[in-house]
């Protein structure tokens, strides 16, 4: 079992490491994590105790004053070297720097800076460290107008705001869930490779993304149609810019029904990729699901009798609460590292459609049990 502490673990890079490491709880326990740990050195060094592996997050990214940002992340490297050198203990140490290190900004500055103290910590005590350096990263739940131009333009496009273009520049980009496997490995493979430079995995202009997250705006938000996703980062940045709408205020989303002397006719879903539709049955006061995927889009649609749906984000307490009837024609699409369930809450069966862009396997199946 490797024990695994993350600085930073509710940050936009901790959650979701946090949270994937959660998924093979049989190979690596979590230890937890608390922001007052840094101005506490009893409980950081009880914290370093019982870390195999610390992965060092914890940084600022943003402020006004860019002194602020690099006295801020030395002291928190500092802080840690202290506490690793007075505990004598060894984990093996795992450092988020960034491709900003060869600009001219005090944030590239605190990152290399950093890096480098805490090299020199595991050369002077025989430990292992790994000092990552990584592009530009996005992908859900990241905060607009701090962690990346991609998270403001998806937050501004779902909330009725008008995104602008400050430098339409090439950008170098990684995924979040690209990034954490780059995580995992070096957590499972406690390598030490000291310097390890991540490779983007695409490279596109600014207005390129905005123009992709416009089109995502206006087929999929305003008209409901899945679009056309060809590689894998489209389908991630449709994934992102799914993540930042308001589900209380968006669904459940009404269809247009059609009807006549032979009965009712709804068209249920319009896409520009294929996938898998199924059907299901459930009986009164049953409750399917209570599971969550971390790329799949899917879509709920109840054709008869009256259901409750619940998605609850991981690693959030707040419960969103949908009610379809087949009726009224509706549908749900659920985000991506929610939760969710259905339960029939009606007298009769519950006929329910379900729609997911990949086929299901069993050997890949993205399908990740707890209770919402």
């Amino acid at each position: 079992m490797i024990k695994v502490g993350i600085t930073g673990q509710n940050g936009f890079i901790g959650q979701h490491l946090y949270n994937t490491l959660g998924l093979f709880n049989e190979e690596i326990e979590r230890v937890s994590f608390q922001r007052d740990f840094f101005s506490d050195n009893l409980k950081l060094t009880e914290f370093v105790s019982q870390c195999d592996v610390v992965v060092h997050l914890a940084a600022l990214n943003r402020h006004d004053d860019p002194d602020i940002i690099y006295q801020t992340n030395i002291t928190l490297v500092r802080n840690l070297v202290d506490v690793l050198q007075t505990s004598g203990k060894k984990p093996h140490v795992i450092f988020s720097s960034s491709s900003q290190e060869e600009l001219d900004n005090l944030y590239g500055k605190s990152k290399k800076e950093g890096r480098q103290l805490l090299a020199d910590w595991a050369h002077r005590e025989g430990a292992k460290f790994t000092g990552m350096v990584i592009p530009n990263v996005f992908g859900p739940f990241g905060n607009p107008y701090y962690n990346s131009f991609i998270a403001t333009f998806c937050h501004q496009l779902t909330h009725g705001e008008s995104p602008k273009i400050e430098v339409d520049g090439q950008v170098k980009l990684i995924y979040i869930d690209e990034l954490v496997k780059i995580f995992l490995r070096e957590i499972r493979t406690e390598s030490g490779k000291g310097l390890l430079n991540v490779p983007h995995t695409a490279e596109y202009k600014v207005s390129e993304i905005l123009n992709m997250l416009e089109s995502y705006k206006l087929q999929y938000l305003e008209g409901g149609v899945i679009p056309a996703l060809n590689t894998p980062f489209e389908l991630h940045l449709f994934n992102t810019f799914r993540a930042y709408i308001r589900i209380e205020n968006h669904y459940p989303v009404k269809y247009l029904q059609h009807i006549d002397s032979r009965g009712d006719f709804v068209e249920i879903i319009r896409l520009n990729i294929g996938g898998q539709v199924s059907f299901s049955t459930t009986l009164p006061g049953i409750i399917r699901g209570n599971h969550y995927h971390t790329r799949k889009i899917e879509r709920f649609v109840v054709i008869k009798g009256l259901a409750l749906i619940q998605l609850r984000k991981i690693g959030t307490p707040e419960v969103h609460e949908i009610y379809l009837d087949g009726d009224k024609p509706s549908f749900v699409d659920i985000p991506i590292w929610h939760t969710h369930n259905i339960k029939n809450i009606g007298d009769e069966n519950l006929y329910t459609i379900f729609w997911t862009n990949e086929f299901y396997d069993q050997k890949d199946h993205d399908t990740f049990f707890e209770i919402v």
